[in-house]
């Protein structure tokens, strides 16, 4: 008995995309899904919050 290929919403777009190795852009459903989300990262459109308290020893008065 083969397991049936599971499908998971493509992270660009949200349709079905098989996450098989047939698909050759999983987790994306296209190539072009693929290419936005790499243009997304390269453009730095992605970023984390800085949540970290300012250091009081490094910011020196004028």
């Amino acid at each position: 008995m083969q397991a049936k290929p599971r499908e998971v919403a493509c992270p660009r777009c949200g349709t079905h995309a098989l996450f098989s190795p047939n698909n050759l852009f999983r987790p994306f459903c296209s190539e072009r899904c693929r290419l936005i989300d790499l243009g997304a990262w390269a453009n730095e459109s992605y970023r984390m919050p800085d949540t970290t308290p300012p250091d009081p020893e490094s910011e020196a008065p004028n």
